[in-house]
């Protein structure tokens, strides 16, 4: 199976935009002959940079105030029409993809981290909400579900996909390994330091190939009418620089962590590795205790 991993920076916080964007890339990754393409974590509009670089817990500045409200209204409805030309381009192109997106809750005031998962022939088949966003995150995000905790068949092979630091939780993982992935996607919001200590572990791990995917970001990405921009680029210039990488189910690099370009990283997988890779260790099969240790998983969607 040939993968294509996306590292490019969104046209940030432009929602119209940014989706052209992943539409160009998804044609790309197709013409160059991926069954499966990977897009980082809220690639669609961005992730919400101002949140470190500014006071964001400060929650009665109108500018942090603003910035929110921009949030939400270039946020993601994944059976809208703004997120249609996406699953259009995954059917015209044959090819699965795995797309990060600030997705907005029916509420309308929330919105969670998501990696919306596309199939050619279906369309959306899943959307997996980030379980608990990380440390500032939580100002922005509200937290996710496990209805994503599934796998996804593509021409034979399971696929599944986490975000960020949730790669982290072991009982995360371990709710992925037990659906039989063969490839696990990584998205992140984008840094070598990030990537490249736990995909290899996964990979080692799981017994499975591990695709991280990381973007980029320089305070010139930011609109200049952003409310909070001059703040941000004071804090610049650079925030995220990629850490796109792919290993296998020995543990070992297929491709090394790709810093500061925007690229699409390809490899081409020997699913053949993982069934022999599995012979002397399978975490949730012939290696594992479940009279002793059992994982039990709510997949119920929480609103």
């Amino acid at each position: 199976m040939r993968i294509a991993a996306v590292q490019a920076a969104p046209v940030y916080l432009d929602r119209a935009a940014t989706v052209d964007l992943v539409v160009d890339r998804i044609g790309e990754a197709a013409h160059g002959g991926a069954e499966v393409v990977a897009f980082p974590e809220t690639f669609v509009p961005g992730y919400p940079i101002w949140i470190d670089a500014t006071n964001g817990s400060a929650w009665e500045d109108p500018d942090q105030q603003a910035a929110f409200a921009w949030y939400l209204d270039q946020a993601v409805e994944i059976e809208g029409p703004g997120f249609a030309p996406v699953v259009d381009a995954v059917r015209d192109s044959g090819v699965f993809a795995y797309v990060g997106v600030v997705e907005r809750s029916a509420s309308g005031g929330s919105v969670y981290c998501s990696l919306v998962a596309i199939d050619p022939a279906s369309g959306v088949v899943g959307v997996h909400r980030k379980l608990k966003p990380t440390f500032g995150e939580r100002l922005v995000w509200a937290d996710g579900d496990g209805a994503g905790l599934v796998a996804h068949n593509h021409n034979g092979v399971r696929l599944t996909g986490l975000s960020c630091w949730e790669n982290w939780m072991p009982l995360a993982r371990t709710a992925m390994y037990a659906t039989g992935a063969m490839v696990h996607v990584a998205a992140w919001p984008g840094s070598v330091h990030l990537t490249e200590d736990i995909t290899r572990f996964i990979a080692k791990e799981g017994r499975l190939f591990v695709v991280s995917v990381g973007a980029l970001y320089e305070a010139t990405n930011v609109p200049a009418d952003f409310p909070l921009s001059e703040a941000i680029k004071a804090a610049g210039p650079r925030f995220h620089n990629g850490g796109t990488c792919i290993a296998g189910p020995d543990g070992r690099w297929i491709v090394e962590p790709v810093r500061n370009e925007e690229t699409i990283v390809y490899a081409d997988l020997d699913l053949s590795e993982v069934p022999k890779q599995r012979q002397n260790f399978d975490p949730t099969g012939h290696y594992s205790r479940p009279e002793i240790l059992r994982l039990e998983v709510n997949r119920s969607r929480s609103g």
